[in-house]
């Protein structure tokens, strides 16, 4: 169903389902948005965003942390819905609900931060900048975080004053519809957030209409192609955070058991579904590395993989579709073809399902490796001799979004850091964890240079300067040439 101006609507262009992808049972079935609701969405929102942005940010707030409030009600609920939907173990799934509850916290401190009033007196008058929302925003959301990742969006959207057009991955319509109920009953506003349901050509449709901001959670080449077909657009606000090919660079740890959890946290959380997670294991030489190597492959090979609700309680469950399996499937051949060795083997765990085990290929030396996001548990392994190979490596690719070094040398993690191209660098941690209190986004293929997370404020309004003076008067100097008499 979509939701437009308040009301629930039951109509579309024609029916397609959402399964659970641990079962391949069917969870919700509704009909995709056609060009008619696409434009009644974005219509609903242009007449409510005047009184929206009139109403004042304490009372946006308010509204804001009602939803919030609903979301720690029900937290339980939201988790297995996620759990269902995506296919996530429980923990990871948790996991997502806590960031969308924390989510409000940061966006507020933000829009305080970034995007609030500030002054300074100048010699002509008082020099103010203001900040205003932009109108209409429209926002797309991905199926691997269906509820933090275009919540991320939506809270400081909200709380700048713009009104949105929601709309999710047709993978995971159920989560959205259930998270845009609860703001519903919040008391949002009619029209301030509308949702449309749908797949390839409502995303096109949304992206064709008369909004101002579009906000994107999602592949390179969707990005891409949003990017492409808002050419000639300007006045629209576009902000892209896309996938990665990201490195993880390991030397010289004197814990390979520590190191060995994190390349596994960095690699396969999520099922590898993560746009942050490492694809590309970089190992310069050291005198533990073949020994690394090895403990990582074995304990890889034991991970536990299986349905959110199964015992023992699973670390992966599966990808998100058999689609998407097949596809992991394949680009393991096309690694082993160019002349990868497979250390540890993809396999399709279940007939008919999308549980996948996952795949470690050492390309150590094999040319024209695709630079390409391997959306799943798929590692590859780089050996190479020194820091300064390792450092090329992990720059080889057009993307820079996410990277890591783990290594016990401080100076040697400065050293890296300053040279890796990638807009999230942690040290000694996995390369998926990212704090909401700082930007999140990339450059290259990863994004246009407007990182979400703390700095999403940033793209949620325009900043307007002023210079103001209380009192009109003649200056005490006029310019040459002019005579006022």
């Amino acid at each position: 169903m979509q939701y437009i101006n308040g009301l629930w609507v039951d109509s579309g262009s024609h029916s397609f389902v959402s399964t659970n992808p641990a079962t391949g049972k069917t969870l919700w079935q509704g009909k995709a948005a056609d060009g008619t609701q696409v434009g009644e969405a974005v219509s609903a929102a242009r007449a409510a965003f005047p009184q929206w942005a009139a109403l004042g940010y304490e009372a946006r707030y308010a509204l804001v942390d009602k939803f919030k409030s609903l979301i720690l009600g029900a937290q339980d609920e939201l988790a297995l819905a996620i759990a269902n939907e995506t296919g996530k173990a429980m923990w990871d799934a948790k996991s997502e609900v806590a960031a969308v509850v924390a989510k409000l916290t940061y966006a507020s401190e933000a829009y305080a931060e970034r995007t609030g009033t500030k002054s300074r007196t100048s010699p002509v008058g008082t020099a103010v900048v203001r900040h205003r929302p932009h109108g209409v925003m429209a926002v797309y959301g991905p199926y691997n975080f269906p509820a933090h990742l275009p919540n991320g969006h939506i809270m400081p959207a909200l709380l700048a004053g713009n009104t949105i057009v929601f709309k999710p991955s047709e993978q995971t319509p159920m989560v959205a519809e259930w998270m845009v109920k609860q703001w519903d009953a919040a008391g949002l506003p009619a029209g301030v957030l509308n949702l449309i349901q749908g797949e390839r050509e409502t995303g096109m449709a949304l992206a064709n209409a008369a909004v101002d901001g579009i906000l994107f959670t999602g592949s390179s080449a969707t990005g891409k192609a949003i990017h492409a077909q808002l050419a000639g657009r300007p006045e629209v606000m576009l902000a892209l955070e896309m996938g990665g090919n990201n490195p993880l660079i390991i030397s010289k740890v004197s814990d390979i058991k520590a190191a060995v959890l994190e390349t596994i946290l960095s690699a396969f959380t999520g099922t590898g579904q993560r746009c942050t997670c490492a694809r590309r294991l970089v190992l310069p030489k050291w005198d533990g590395r073949d020994a690394f190597l090895a403990k990582l492959t074995q304990v890889s090979a034991s991970l536990v993989i299986g349905a959110h609700d199964e015992t023992p309680a699973p670390f992966m469950g599966p990808v998100i579709s058999m689609r998407e399996a097949n596809r992991l499937l394949e680009a393991q051949m096309t690694l082993e073809k160019l002349g990868g060795k497979v250390l540890l083997r993809m396999r399709q765990l279940r007939e008919g399902l999308p549980f996948l085990s996952p795949a470690i290929i050492d390309m150590t030396g094999v040319k024209n490796v695709p630079d390409t996001e391997y959306f799943g548990p798929l590692l590859q392994v780089y050996c190479v001799d020194t820091m300064e190979e390792a450092i090329d490596c992990a720059n080889s690719t057009q993307y820079g979004l996410s990277a890591a070094v783990l290594c016990d040398d401080s100076a040697v993690f400065q050293k890296v850091s300053s040279q890796l191209r990638a807009g999230l660098i942690n040290w000694n941690r996995q390369t998926t964890g990212a704090s909401g209190a700082g930007p999140f986004g990339g450059i290259g293929l990863s994004g246009n240079h407007r990182p979400a997370g703390y700095y999403s404020a940033d793209y949620c309004a325009y900043p307007v300067a002023s210079v103001e003076s209380g009192m009109l008067a003649l200056p005490n100097q006029i310019p040459a040439g002019i005579t006022i008499g």
